[in-house]
């Protein structure tokens, strides 16, 4: 529970977690040997280590369209995208995720770092960015390995 929200989960009855002095613990059970205690333990740490960031300071992912005519806008809370189909594709958020378009970027923000990594690449899946011209929906920040196209090729051929 924080200043952005309430999360909750549910912690492997391998593990036990233990609250003294203002600091959460984590523990196995069982010996830390266990394979499986284990990779829980690293896990359930870093979920909430991310639930905690996500409450206090909130995520964001940032997408760019890039290609002529893209555009996105929202309409009502469901996010409108142009991307050169035959009809628009209206994309409605899960709940706890807040997205908004700013200078032909889409914003997604939320307090669960899980949810607000999934929309993002439910909505970059719609259109991915192509290797040939760049077009489509990439995250803010990727580059975008580019292909020679066929005339490239045959004039490096002669």
């Amino acid at each position: 529970m924080g200043p952005k929200g309430q999360l909750e989960y549910q912690i492997p009855s391998i593990l036990e977690v233990v609250v003294e002095g203002g600091k959460v613990t984590i523990r196995p059970k069982t010996k830390i040997e266990d394979k499986k205690a284990s990779a829980l333990f690293g896990l359930t740490r870093a979920n909430l280590a991310n639930m905690m960031l996500g409450v206090e300071k909130g995520f964001e992912k940032k997408l760019e369209l890039s290609g002529v005519g893209y555009k996105a806008q929202m309409q009502g809370a469901d996010l409108v995208l142009s991307l050169g189909f035959s009809h628009p594709v209206k994309f409605k958020p899960m709940t706890g995720i807040k997205i908004s378009v700013v200078d032909n970027a889409v914003i997604i923000s939320g307090i669960d770092k899980m949810l607000v990594g999934q929309t993002a690449a439910k909505i970059r899946g719609i259109k991915p960015p192509e290797p040939y011209k760049g077009k489509g929906i990439k995250y803010a920040g990727e580059h975008i390995r580019r292909k020679a196209g066929k005339v490239a090729k045959a004039v490096g051929a002669k």
